[in-house]
């Protein structure tokens, strides 16, 4: 595992960054509506305690699914009545989609929430995840999960900008591509804000 007092700088530098509680989204990465009747859900942002450092844990969704099929995402969903908390909606999701035992989840805090185009306001739930953990996977959402670096994915050197073109129209977006992995949407959008969190 890193050192100690490596994890403690990793812990002081995240919570000074993150919010201790939910906060409303703000500038880059709020799509679409805004407001009332917008559906409340919760992400949780894993980063998993490695011998290399700090790693974010992703899913990757199953291609048969209505919404965001075969898209890499965090683990999560919308809020349920017995969720009391966007940190409880993260953790239960996590739960169910992957099988993460919330024992081992350690909530830090919290990133803007993100305002999706299909009328979710996504609460981001920063945790860090101590190893070793075993996840069962819910093989109708989740078609694999995986890991990779967070100084990948904070270096600004790898984040790009695509335009694609539909018609006369344009749309601009930013993706992390990742091996042969393509992190984009609402989940690249959420990692630009921590970076932007984490560069202030």
């Amino acid at each position: 595992m890193p050192e100690q007092n490596a994890f403690a700088a990793e812990r002081q530098r995240l919570a000074r960054a993150l919010s201790p509680a939910p906060v409303a989204a703000t500038a880059f990465g709020d799509e679409g509506r805004a407001g009332d009747g917008q559906i409340a859900a919760a992400v949780l942002v894993p980063l998993v305690l490695r011998e290399t450092g700090l790693a974010v844990l992703f899913t990757q969704r199953t291609d048969h699914l209505r919404d965001h099929p075969s898209q890499i995402s965090f683990p999560g969903g919308r809020a349920e009545p017995e969720d009391d908390s966007p940190a409880a909606t993260a953790l239960r999701e996590a739960r169910e989609e992957i099988g993460l035992p919330s024992r081992h989840v350690e909530v830090i805090g919290y990133l803007p929430d993100y305002h999706t185009i299909t009328g979710y306001r996504v609460t981001p739930v920063v945790a860090f995840v101590t190893p070793p953990f075993a996840l069962t996977l819910d093989a109708f959402e989740v078609a694999d999960t995986f890991e990779a670096p967070l100084a990948f994915l904070m270096d600004a050197a790898n984040h790009r900008e695509f335009v694609v073109r539909n018609g006369g129209a344009s749309r601009r977006f930013f993706a992390i591509p990742y091996g042969q992995r393509f992190i984009w949407g609402a989940t690249a959008g959420m990692l630009l804000s921590l970076h932007r969190a984490l560069s202030a």
